[in-house]
Formats: C-alpha cells, structure tokens, sequence
C-alpha cells in the first residue's frame, strides 16, 4: 500500500425498495464499516433488511446504533448475499480480487443480490459527511472500473457452493439478464463432482410438494436451452435444474434473508451454531402467522429425513418479506437426497430433539422439538401425521415416474425401510 492511501475508501450506499438504509464504506486494506443511516433508524415503518432490524425485535436500536467493524468479511447480514465455493472463485479471478475480499465482490454485485437490497457504488463529492462520521480522516475515492470476463451481463450473486445462474425465461430459453435486468429463474447446472443432481433435486423437490411441502415452480432444462453462460466445466449431462425465484415478481424485487443472516452467523458457521427447536421459535415469535409457518416448518423437517437430505442448513432456510416488513417462512428450495451421494452418510443439519441421526428420529423427538420451541405439539402432530399418510400413499409409485438416477431410487427405497417405525415407508 502507497504511502497516505491508508485512509482512503470507496463507499457504496444501500437501499431497500428505493429507501436509503446506510452506508458500507471499504478500505484498500480490507476493513468494512456498516453504519445505518438515522432516517432509517428512526423510521418505525423501515422496510425490514433482517429481522434484527424489525422495530419489534429485541435490541433492534441498539444493533444499528453504532457502525459495525468487520476485517476482509463483511457483516454477516451482507456476507451471506455472497456465492461461496467455486462460484465465488471464478468472480474474484474474473475480478482479479482476493477471494475473502468481500466489500470489492459485493461491490461489483450490489445491483442484483438476492433479495431486494441493493448497493451502488458511490462517487466521492456524492458522499455526506454523515456516511463518514466514523473517522474524520478519511478521503472517499472513485471506485475502479472492474469488468468480469464476459462482460457486464455476467453479473449475478446466489449465496451457495453450487454453480448456479439467475437467468430469464423467454421463448423457452434461458438467457443471464443484461444490465439493469433481473433474473426470474435460478438454474443449476451439473455438478462435476455427483452425478445427476438435478435429476435428483428435480426429484426430491417433486416428492416435497405431493406431500404439503411449498415449493416454488421447478423444471429440468435442456443444456442447449442455456444462453451465454461463462466458460465453466460441465460433465456429460444433458440436464440442468431450473427454480422460479420467489424473490423477483414480475421484474420487482422481494426481500428475503436466509437464518445465517437471522442468526448472525457467517456461512462456515450454518451446520453447527444453531438447531431447528431455535428457528422454531423466531418463526413462531416473529412471522406474520407464527402458527402456519412453525406447521410448515415441522412438514420440511419430516420430509428432510424421509428425503435424507442432509444439508438443510442455516442458509436453507430463509424468511421472505412480502410486504417489505413482516417475516414469513419463505417457499422450499434445496432438498435434495444427500445420501446418495456421502457414503455412509445419516444425519440431517442441525439438531432436532437432541438428535441428527435421520435413522433414529422418531415422534418423539419431534414432540420434544415442538415442546422446546413453544409451540403446542398437538398443532404440530397433525401436519406430521398427513405428511406420513400422504408420504406412504403417494410415493412408492410417483417414484417409479420420476427422473432420479435409478441407482438413487433403489438407495431411496432402502432409506424408507430403516427408518424408525414412525416414518417408515414399505
């Protein structure tokens, strides 16, 4: 770093549905400042950017109170907007930026996160003294220009370790937005590591829905239907999985944040800082219909471990915000059989009455779960019982029908036969 540039910063202002929320101001040594705007802090009506800035959640004053310090990684609220793993790689490469550089990445990302915020890179006479109030020494600078390969139409951010595109349907094919566009599908490509993913999660997603679970539009769609995509690897499939973004409507922006960001949590942290008994109770304390959601919330459990999923996560769980303020369970995504693809594998996410072992788990555990988040069980048994009916009624044969890899549904009916008496599936 030149001499004198230690103080200088490029700062990008952030909004929600056209209102200014605040500032997050890097430095070239990679600290970040996120500091919140008074008008937004005393607006009883702000749209909400997390639940721990609802004007109802306890501390919510103290939180945006003061400029939150972070080093390389943002906040987690904005962290977890980011790709991860080799989506994230091929961005900074493009970028020619350091791949734990977040404020540089998000920078070049800010006009299509996934939600509604949006970040935009501000000019150093456009800056007030006010976004600056954390250090009277620094001296805001115009933001380099940086041009991912491919040019400006590759710009997008999914949060996710899979490669995966926001893209707009037209005439049956999937082109990535244009400047200024905002994707309406997300679409998975093939995975070079498992074989069939989307076949599976096509799959998994389909046996979701018959059995009371909300889940957005999904389809399987042909490799050649893909528009301009990056010079990425791919494997010798034909197939790519497409699911509607319940976050964009009819060229609008819907905010939505997943429960890292509730929780705070950086996205290494998703499997093992918090349990489902604690996302429970936020949605039955907080969402506009605490009971329905919590409902909903205990079906996507059951179906979890009859599904052998085992990657539901903090970041796959999200709240949307339908009315820009109050939270509600978001649709279903990423269910997807894990099992078939981790040898040996037999644990869900995250804690559930104690337990992750998807081969123990049984009613019992779920009424423990139901009791400790405070939520009455006999509302949640019922919901519970009518996805194994349904499950049990439905499947058996609906699986035959469906695109999985047949050496997947074979694992898949072995799976149903271990399972605790409670959830078994002849």
């Amino acid at each position: 770093m030149s001499q004198g540039r230690e103080n200088e910063v490029n700062v990008l202002k952030l909004t929600l549905h056209g209102k200014l929320i605040g500032y997050l101001t890097g430095y070239l040594n990679g600290r970040n400042i996120l500091s919140f705007a008074r008008e937004y802090r005393q607006d009883s009506l702000r749209p909400t950017l997390s639940l721990i800035t609802h004007p109802k959640f306890p501390r919510s004053v103290k939180f945006m109170a003061e400029p939150l310090v972070r080093s390389q990684r943002l906040h987690p609220i904005l962290s977890n907007l980011m790709p991860e793993g080799s989506l994230r790689e091929y961005i900074a490469h493009s970028l020619k930026v350091h791949v734990d550089n977040e404020f540089h990445i998000f920078s070049y990302l800010g006009r299509d996160l996934p939600g509604a915020l949006m970040a935009e890179p501000m000019d150093p006479e456009e800056v007030p003294r006010a976004a600056l109030n954390i250090n009277a020494e620094v001296n805001p600078v115009k933001f380099g220009k940086k041009i991912l390969k491919g040019g400006e139409k590759n710009r997008f951010s999914l949060a996710g370790v899979q490669m995966k595109f926001s893209m707009n349907k037209k005439d049956g094919r999937y082109n990535l937005p244009a400047e200024g566009e905002l994707g309406d599908w997300i679409v998975k490509t093939p995975s070079t590591q498992h074989k069939d993913v989307p076949l599976n999660e096509y799959s998994s997603m389909s046996l979701a829905a018959m059995v009371g679970v909300n889940i957005p539009d999904i389809k399987l769609v042909a490799l050649d239907k893909l528009v301009n995509l990056p010079p990425i690897n791919l494997p010798q499939e034909n197939l790519a999985f497409a699911i509607k973004r319940f976050d964009r409507e009819e060229g609008k922006r819907i905010h939505m944040e997943d429960f890292a960001q509730v929780f705070v949590k950086y996205p290494h942290e998703k499997y093992n800082t918090a349990n489902y008994e604690q996302i429970a109770r936020v949605l039955y304390l907080f969402s506009g219909d605490g009971l329905a959601d919590a409902q909903q919330l205990a079906r996507r459990l059951l179906v979890n471990v009859l599904l052998a999923n085992g990657d539901a996560h903090l970041k796959n769980w999200s709240l949307i915000y339908m009315d820009k303020i109050t939270p509600r369970l978001s649709p279903s995504y990423d269910i997807v059989t894990t099992g078939v693809y981790v040898e040996n594998e037999r644990q869900f996410a995250l804690n559930l009455g104690k337990t992750k072992d998807w081969y123990q788990v049984s009613l019992q555990h779920f009424q423990y779960w139901s009791e400790h988040s405070d939520i009455p069980w006999r509302a949640i048994r019922w919901h519970l019982n009518d996805v194994m009916e349904k499950a049990r009624t439905l499947w058996p044969e609906a699986l035959k029908n469906l695109p999985m890899n047949e050496n997947h549904k074979q694992w898949l009916r072995n799976h149903w036969k271990r399972l605790n008496l409670d959830f078994r599936i002849a």
